[in-house]
């Protein structure tokens, strides 16, 4: 995942530079060499089968983190230098492939016919999924770092200064803005936000906060505290949520950087549990497990009603690891090196590893539905990768 500090005031403490600012960051999250640091891949007994069902190039995508989206039997692919790809789901063939005409930096969103895209411009645009038209343009403040959502009508689009719009589906005009003040020093990332049937988009903050819109109005529903900042520095003060939280059936799960993950209360906003555990990439959840991965690249399983720690795996340190997937008994996750692991639910053992690619995976795999995961990467491919 890439994050980067924001500097929001002239001077800091404790750092001479911009330059220091993010060297301090990195060595933080990563030790002074991530690729000096990353635990070695230790030979493993494999237990699961694993195959790669398809595989497809949208295009490369170095400086912004993309994930493809499914929606109506298809999947849809973006890259950093502007093109657009509907691929089928079942086969990874592309379908069709049209160009935005302009760098996207927001990922691809899709649902109720619309492809969506948002760029460094701050420029939402919106697509036929059918044959890839072009059917409006929208402008928000600030460049878009994340896939916009369209529920009922409503595109709900996240900007890179944390305002949250809901856009008009039919036409991309304003219905609403949500935005809320944040730290003095706060960290730049790909965060968006997730909706659910309900109605409810949910969203994470600097300085820890979670809070959930509705999705009609823009109005909050509740907000909860996920992290409290803590620490003499700024940068020992950042607590921000840099990852997207998960709904799972009665519960929303979250994360925060150099914060916790909680398990919140999905009607009321109350905080049912928390732990000590720093994630600046994400966590998943499969209604009584919940997998976390930690900012070292440690992977935990929770118990989702509690907290309560299954296992740790540790094998997988620096290696910028992504989010989990859960799948079957496995939790995926794809690491810098482009392998894919797999993880025992039970015990977290490795059950298995497949390599798709050379570049790394991207922060935020995807459900394809049965037992397959999809899977970016920063060089450009889309991979579904299944279990057997």
């Amino acid at each position: 995942m890439r994050i980067i500090a924001v500097l929001m005031l002239a001077v800091l403490a404790g750092c001479s530079s911009i330059t220091d600012l993010k060297t301090d960051i990195s060595e933080r999250m990563f030790g002074p060499d991530i690729k000096d640091q990353a635990t070695d891949l230790k030979e493993i007994r494999t237990t699961a089968d694993v195959k790669l069902l398809w595989q497809a190039g949208v295009g490369a995508s170095p400086d912004y983190d993309f994930t493809p989206a499914v929606d109506d039997k298809a999947v849809y692919g973006a890259s950093q230098g502007g093109d657009i790809t509907r691929l089928d789901v079942a086969t990874g063939k592309q379908v069709w492939r049209v160009s935005a005409g302009e760098k996207i930096s927001g990922g691809v969103g899709a649902g109720e016919n619309l492809v969506l895209v948002g760029t460094p411009r701050g420029m939402v645009l919106a697509f036929d999924q059918t044959a890839g038209k072009l059917l409006w343009k929208s402008k928000v403040a600030s460049e878009v770092l994340s896939a916009p959502h369209v529920l009922q009508g409503v595109v709900v689009v996240r900007s890179g200064d944390s305002r949250i719009y809901g856009l008009d589906a039919a036409d991309g005009k304003r219905k609403w803005v949500y935005e809320r003040a944040t730290p003095t020093l706060s960290l730049r990332s790909n965060a968006g936000v997730v909706i659910d049937d309900g109605g409810a988009a949910f969203a994470g903050f600097a300085g820890g906060k979670l809070v959930a819109l509705d999705v009609a109005s823009g109005k909050v529903i509740w907000e909860a505290s996920v992290a409290q900042p803590k620490g003499a520095t700024e940068i020992e003060r950042i607590a921000d949520i840099t990852s997207l939280p998960v709904v799972d059936g009665r519960f929303v799960y979250a994360a925060a950087y150099q914060g916790r993950v909680v398990g919140i209360e999905r009607s009321s906003g109350h905080v049912l549990w928390s732990r000590d555990i720093s994630s600046y990439t994400g966590l998943a959840a499969d209604g009584s497990t919940i997998y976390v991965t930690q900012s070292n690249g440690a992977i935990y399983a929770l118990d989702y009603s509690s907290g309560k720690t299954f296992w740790r795996q540790g094998g997988l340190q620096y290696r910028q690891v992504s989010a989990p997937i859960a799948l079957g008994r496995y939790a995926l996750l794809g690491d810098f090196e482009g392998w894919v692991h797999l993880l025992s639910r039970d015990d977290g053992d490795f059950a298995a590893r497949i390599k798709i690619d050379g570049s790394a995976v991207m922060p935020q795999p995807v459900p394809l539905g049965g037992s397959a995961a999809l899977f970016q990467t920063r060089g450009g491919g889309v991979y579904a990768v299944a279990l057997k």
